[in-house]
Order: structure tokens, then C-alpha cells, then sequence
């Protein structure tokens, strides 16, 4: 049987179309939640003739590190992409991660398109568009820009009237929405071999599970993986990471304000606090998660600076940059001297006077720590001999590909 190696792993080749779809901050409550409620009969069905799995995704938890893991089968130690944003010594400036420069490695995608495979992509932000899309030979757009696609750029045209919607906010549940009524259209007219579909997690930075809100968010999704499956793909479900509140119990937010602590503490300019999570969308988290990294200056101890931090409320693990590569597969020259990780309730800020929160209109729910580790793995097939391993978040090819009756 033909197969494509990609990093060190080897995937045979789809019988039927295969849909890998990454459900941004979804952890497993919300599919549990919207079962109970009957909001999701297809996911429910799946009891007994599908594969049901929780596997965990990639620390930091945030959404590049993790759909490129996702696509590569690989960690940030393999493919190089450990943030959202982050800062490159290089340039000796804060940037963001969303340029194929930083790419280590190559797809899954591309890979399995250079052999000859049909493979589409879409995707709810833009900023994943460009690292999802390196060398691909096939289609590639996301929602948030879908009415600029075109066939040089994107392998397509008139994606807009392809999902047969309107333009949606990226603020929006219809963003993600949109992603999955131009798969099914594309699994229709175009037949690709391989697809990768990949939401936002708008509704869950803002509906807990069980929530009418979030219910009916996972309802939506279960009714577009019911025409998949019967359009005859092999479906596969994960996420990109998990969504905890972070807030005390009156609903308030419980922010470390880091650079602000270690300012005062080590002095100014002595320490820089970056936040892997900022990305261009801060309305509904306000640049705020459970990870951060500190680079310390020559006239700081970074043993100082480690014992201070991890003396803070709130605060989990405060790693070394080898211990924290080594822990959590990370490319060590790309997250400072330290690495710090808080707990489920609490998330880190910079200086206060750096973070807008006025856009936040319900408590705050965020992501990036350990505790939105675990994540589902969900498939519509059968799994006759699963290995007794660690299933991650980046199997999910090697699932669909590898394991699936």
C-alpha cells in the first residue's frame, strides 16, 4: 500500500477522503455537555461504532503551536512554532508567529500534495492561513478573508459563494461556521483526498460547557460532521487546546501581572515578559493566558528571578529553558530563560497598563497552561488495535491514516 513519511512517521494512503478538523478550544466537556443535551445526536451515535480518545495537546496551549503540530505530527521542538507571538533574538524584537519563516519542518499536507494528493485547507483566521498552507500544492483560505481568495493565491475562487454566507465577523461563531460550510462543499465538488479544517474559539473564550451558547456551537459543528460522514470521509475530531474560566468567585479576573512584579522586584529593563497567546484578536482574552516566558538581563540572576516568581499566587511551574524544552518539546532558543505556567484559574499579563480589557463582556475564560491540556480525539470509524500509548493532539493524522477500520 502506498505511503508518504513525514518527520519520522508514516501515513498510508486514504482510502476515502479523510477531514481533520481542529475545533479551537474545545475541551472534551463541551462534547459531553451537548451530548446530554442532545445537541449533538451524530457525536452521540458515535458510541459504539466510532473511536473515542482524550489525548493531550501541546504546552504552551494556544492555537499556532498546536495546529502545526497538528498538521506535522510533530512537536514545537520538531516544527518550531512555540507561540502565537514570541520573541526573536535575532531580530531583537517581539513579532508574530504566524510567518512560514519560523517553519523547521515541513506537512503532512504538503507532503502527502507533492505525492500526487488532493488536499484542501481551510482555516477561520487568517494568521494560520500562511504556516498551514507552506508548499502546499492545493486549495488554502481562511474565512476571515474569504471574499480576497483567489486561484493563484488560494487554489480557488468565489469562496464566498462556495459556503453560500455572507462575509462573517471574526468576532463571530458564524466564523467557524463558515469553515465547515466550505468543507462540505468542497468534500462535494472537489473530492479532495485530504482536508484540514481549523475554527476559532470565540464561543469558548465566552460560554462555558453545558451553556445554551455553547451547546448550540456544538450542535452546529455535529451537523455539518453528519453530512461529512455521510458524504462517506473518514472524520477526525480534535482541538488545538482546552478553555478553563480564569477568574475568582465573584467572576473577576485573576491576573499575575508579571513584567509589573518583576519590575519592581529586579528592576526596570532587567527582565522582558512575553505572552505567547497575543495574536492580532485580543477582544475576548485580552493578550491573557496560563503561559509566559522571561528572557533576564546581565544585571539580573535568573535563579533570583525564578525564585520570585514562582513565590506568586496563582503560579504553577516556573521552568529553566532546558527544563521547560525538554518537558514540553519546545525549540529552547525560542522561549527565553524561563518559562512560567499558572494555574487553572489564574492567567498571566504583562504591566497592567498594557492589557485593554474593555472589550471583555462576560468573565474571563482563557487557555495556554497545563490544566487545558487534555482535549478530545474522536473519530467516525472503528479502531480494531488502538496502541496502549499517549495519544496527543498531533495523532490525529496518524489516526485517521494508520488506525481507522
Amino acid at each position: 500500500m502506498k505511503s508518504v513519511e513525514v518527520n519520522g512517521r508514516s501515513y498510508r494512503w486514504p482510502q476515502q477522503p479523510l477531514v481533520v478538523v481542529c475545533v479551537d478550544g474545545c475541551e472534551p466537556d463541551y462534547v459531553n455537555q451537548a451530548i446530554g443535551a442532545g445537541s449533538a445526536p451524530w457525536m452521540a451515535a458515535l458510541n459504539g461504532r466510532g473511536t473515542c480518545l482524550t489525548a493531550d495537546c501541546v504546552v504552551p496551549s494556544f492555537t499556532n503551536p498546536n495546529n502545526l503540530s497538528i498538521v506535522t505530527g510533530a512537536p514545537p521542538a520538531v516544527h518550531g512554532i512555540c507561540g502565537n507571538y514570541f520573541y526573536d533574538p535575532d531580530a531583537r524584537a517581539e513579532v508574530m508567529m504566524n510567518d512560514p519563516k519560523y517553519l523547521r519542518t515541513g506537512t503532512i499536507l504538503a507532503a502527502f500534495a507533492d505525492a500526487g494528493a488532493k488536499v484542501a485547507v481551510v482555516t477561520a483566521k487568517d494568521k494560520l492561513r500562511a504556516l498551514l498552507g507552506h508548499r502546499l500544492r492545493g486549495i488554502c483560505f481562511s474565512a476571515e478573508r474569504a471574499d480576497q481568495v483567489t486561484l493563484a493565491a488560494n487554489g480557488i475562487e468565489n469562496a464566498l459563494a462556495l459556503a453560500d454566507m455572507p462575509l462573517p465577523s471574526v468576532y463571530s461563531a458564524e466564523l467557524s461556521e463558515f469553515v465547515f460550510a466550505a468543507g462540505c462543499a468542497l468534500l462535494a465538488r472537489e473530492r479532495p483526498d485530504i482536508m484540514y479544517l481549523s475554527t476559532t474559539d470565540y464561543v469558548q473564550h465566552k460560554h462555558a460547557p453545558g451553556t445554551p451558547a455553547a451547546n448550540a456551537f456544538t450542535g452546529m459543528i455535529d451537523r455539518y460532521l453528519a453530512r461529512l460522514d455521510a458524504a462517506g470521509a473518514t472524520v477526525v475530531l480534535t482541538a488545538d487546546h482546552g478553555m478553563n474560566a480564569k477568574t475568582d468567585a465573584f467572576g473577576r479576573p485573576n491576573i499575575v501581572y508579571l513584567q509589573d512584579v518583576l519590575d519592581a522586584a529586579v528592576g526596570q529593563d532587567a527582565t522582558r515578559v512575553i505572552l505567547p497567546i497575543t495574536d492580532p484578536y485580543v477582544v475576548h482574552h485580552g493578550a491573557l493566558g496560563s503561559f509566559a516566558t522571561v528572557y533576564v538581563n546581565g544585571a539580573a540572576s535568573v535563579a533570583a528571578v525564578r525564585e520570585r516568581v514562582a513565590a506568586l499566587p496563582g503560579i504553577d511551574l516556573v521552568l529553566g529553558r532546558e527544563e521547560a524544552a525538554a518537558r514540553f518539546d519546545l525549540p529552547a532558543n525560542r522561549i527565553g530563560d524561563l518559562v512560567v505556567v499558572s494555574e487553572r484559574l489564574t492567567v498571566i499579563g504583562s504591566r497592567r497598563s498594557g492589557h485593554d480589557l474593555s472589550g471583555l463582556d462576560a468573565p474571563l475564560r482563557s487557555h495556554g497552561g497545563i490544566s487545558e491540556q487534555r482535549v478530545p480525539l474522536i473519530a467516525n470509524r472503528p479502531a480494531p488495535s488502538l496502541p496502549a500509548r499517549r495519544w496527543r493532539n498531533f495523532d490525529a493524522f496518524d489516526l485517521g491514516l494508520n488506525h481507522l477500520g
